[in-house]
């Protein structure tokens, strides 16, 4: 399998689809995006996978938040399809993989993706690292409640890292031996300590509520 990026390919991706995420707000912007594309591409070569399919795939995958949020993951995925520009590096059965591994990365999705591809995308979505899980939620907190004082954000923040990525989550990991295992093991091990878990939330939300990142 060639794993080295279409270089063509890329500089569309770059110029057209990954400004479009400008318009998301930090917790699924530019940043975001590049992340998941990052690892992605490391998931790529540990898997021996298309790189050009798993590159685009991230690229796309969070486009669907131009829509409700709630769907985002079925917008993006029809997004994916009905670009025609992308036939010029794809077959169809390339494109109909790649769409569903678009629909298939939700973290709540409550079945298995339905390739490699969409396993990688909902891996490389995760971006478990301790820090950015825990800013991403404040930051998505702030930007979508705007109307919630600090301790009723802490609230929501709280219940979102139990329901999604405490022992009981709905978090699952698709991908054996990626680096998200133990990342995972560290943010749970903070949820539980519940006077730790504050003090994260403390710092994060003085971060963003004061701009001294």
């Amino acid at each position: 399998m060639r794993q080295h990026l279409n270089l063509e390919l890329m500089a569309f991706v770059e110029r057209d689809i990954l400004p479009r995420y400008n318009a998301f707000g930090n917790s699924h912007g530019l940043a975001h995006v590049q992340r998941v594309i990052a690892n992605s591409l490391e998931l790529a070569n540990l898997t021996g996978t298309d790189i050009d399919m798993v590159y685009t795939i991230a690229a796309y995958h969070d486009l669907g938040m131009s829509g409700p949020r709630a769907i985002h993951h079925i917008t993006g995925g029809k997004i994916l399809a009905a670009d025609a520009r992308l036939k010029r590096w794809f077959s169809p059965e390339q494109i109909k993989i790649m769409k569903e591994a678009v629909e298939d990365h939700r973290a709540s999705l409550s079945r298995e993706p339905r390739s490699i591809y969409g396993k990688i995308v909902a891996e490389a979505d995760r971006d478990l690292d301790p820090d950015t899980v825990f800013r991403r939620a404040v930051e998505y907190g702030l930007e979508n409640y705007p109307q919630l004082d600090k301790e009723e954000q802490w609230k929501r923040f709280a219940e979102h890292m139990d329901a999604k990525y405490s022992t009981a989550g709905y978090i699952k990991l698709w991908i054996p031996n990626s680096p998200n295992a133990e990342n995972l093991r560290r943010v749970r091990e903070i949820i539980a300590d519940r006077k730790q878990l504050r003090k994260v939330f403390d710092r994060f939300y003085t971060a963003e509520t004061t701009g001294q990142h």
